[in-house]
Order: structure tokens, then C-alpha cells, then sequence
């Protein structure tokens, strides 16, 4: 069994979302990013299936042809290689859940602005 805490040892960063993998398990990682109103990650696209909540907060989730308004409880699911970016319109915890497969440093390395 393991636990953690999308609450819990919250730092928040304000030049970038702060990204920390939580938990992984055998076919998953859960990965919990912080972001400060007004921050961005920019277009990218993954080459897994993911799925993102947001815990806390309001976030705008820009997709090619429409931008989704997501605020806590809402959840989303993206194939892979589907483009998009995440602004946060207030200070927002999110939950990515990503594929065993990928790497946390992928994540890491999205651009910001």
C-alpha cells in the first residue's frame, strides 16, 4: 500500500508550476502540480494517454480548436499526442496521472511562461 497528500508540504514556485511525482504504482504515476494565478504551461503534447483533475483552483485547459474551463472536481482525459496547455486563472492544485511509461522529467521540461 502506499499513500500521499495532494494538501500536504505544499511549495508553491513563482517562476514556474511546481511539479512532484506523489505516488507510483504498478501502472501509473500521479504526479501533483502547483500553480500560482496566472502561470502557464505551454502547448505540448504527451505520447501517452493522461488524465488531469483539478483538485483546487480554476484552470483553463487550451485544446487546438477550444479551451476547456476547469475548476475543482473536473477531471479530463487526453489520448496521447493530443496538443494542449494548462494556464491557472487562481492558485490551483492539480492531479496528472500519467502512463508507468513516462517520465517526470518530460513534465518537468515543459516550457512556461
Amino acid at each position: 500500500m502506499k499513500t500521499a497528500s495532494l494538501t500536504q508540504e505544499l511549495t508553491f514556485d513563482d517562476k514556474r508550476p511546481a511539479i512532484q511525482i506523489l505516488l507510483e504504482t504498478e501502472t501509473s504515476k500521479e504526479i501533483r502540480i502547483i500553480f500560482k494565478k496566472g502561470q502557464v504551461m505551454k502547448k505540448h503534447h504527451t505520447p501517452f494517454p493522461i488524465v488531469v483533475e483539478v483538485f483546487k483552483g480554476k484552470i483553463d485547459f487550451g485544446l487546438e480548436t477550444e479551451t476547456k474551463h476547469l475548476e475543482a472536481g473536473n477531471l479530463i482525459a487526453l489520448a496521447g499526442s493530443v496538443p494542449h496547455d494548462l494556464t491557472a486563472i487562481e492558485d490551483s492544485i492539480v492531479r496528472l496521472s500519467l502512463s508507468k511509461q513516462d517520465k517526470l522529467e518530460r513534465v518537468k521540461n515543459i516550457e512556461t511562461a
